[in-house]
């Protein structure tokens, strides 16, 4: 059986920039190896698989090396798809069971709004390697359940980590959120994200990372609603705000391809 399998560029409004992402949906659901190996074949930081149910889709997500509790950007490119392919109707919310419990995603265009959890970081002591694996010193460090978050003094420093990914990869945590107060006006902070050990060296874009910085920016900034830049090579925007203990991220997504998955 062949399914439909596309390739949306999220969290920005033109192509070949923000964070691509694989998104299948399947009549019914295909076991955990045939879905990794699907994902290591399309070989993006991650691919989403979606199962309507009668409250929703089941969705879950792999990168190229494991399945992931949480992710953002492939949520994002999931609403997209259900909607440009007549899935949803554009006024429909979608809603997704997943691992870390209820997402929804409702279009506001040109945006798409998701609720998430929010995943509240603690203060930590540096972890034997870390400041040596990014080559700077940190001016905070905190962990929550998923990474650590890595503030440092300017915008510049974010821009200029260049990890040393085989350091990283040792940590015993998904990944590694760099981030700095935005010298722009545009934006209220700026950040970069490293899961070496996940399978991705540098996400381009990652809504699951935001998760942590809207609160630990809203917290600093005494702001509910902020606007947020990651500085990777194809960067993209999200809009945060605080919303109890959820947070809401919105960004807009583009289809670029749209293949038959054969196998």
């Amino acid at each position: 059986m062949s399914h439909l399998i596309t390739q949306v560029d999220a969290f920005t409004a033109k192509p070949f920039q923000g964070n691509p992402a694989a998104v299948c949906v399947l009549p019914e659901p295909r076991d955990k190896r045939w879905m990794q190996s699907v994902a290591r074949e399309m070989n993006l930081s991650e691919t989403a698989f979606l199962v309507r149910t009668a409250e929703g889709f089941n969705l879950r997500w792999f990168t190229p090396a494991v399945e992931v509790d949480l992710c953002g950007h492939a949520t994002l490119a999931s609403a997209h798809t259900l909607w440009e392919e007549g899935h949803l109707k554009s006024h429909e919310t979608a809603r997704f069971h997943t691992r870390s419990g209820l997402l929804t995603a409702a279009k506001n265009s040109p945006w798409i709004e998701m609720d998430f959890p929010a995943t509240h970081e603690q203060a930590s002591p540096a972890p034997s390697g870390l400041e040596e694996a990014l080559g700077t010193t940190a001016t905070y460090i905190g962990k929550n359940k998923f990474d650590y978050l890595v503030e440092v003094e300017s915008e510049e420093v974010v821009r200029s980590v260049k990890p040393n990914f085989t350091a990283l990869k040792k940590l015993p945590v998904r990944g590694v959120i760099v981030t700095s107060r935005s010298q722009s006006p545009e934006f209220d902070f700026i950040s970069r994200f490293f899961a070496p050990a996940a399978g991705v060296d540098e996400d381009p874009v990652t809504g699951s990372a935001h998760c942590c910085l809207t609160p630990f920016w809203s917290h600093r900034l005494n702001k509910k609603e902020m606007m947020a830049y990651q500085a990777s090579s194809r960067g993209g925007v999200v809009r945060v705000a605080m919303a109890g203990d959820r947070v809401k991220l919105a960004g807009q997504a583009i289809t670029v391809m749209r293949a038959e998955l054969l196998a």
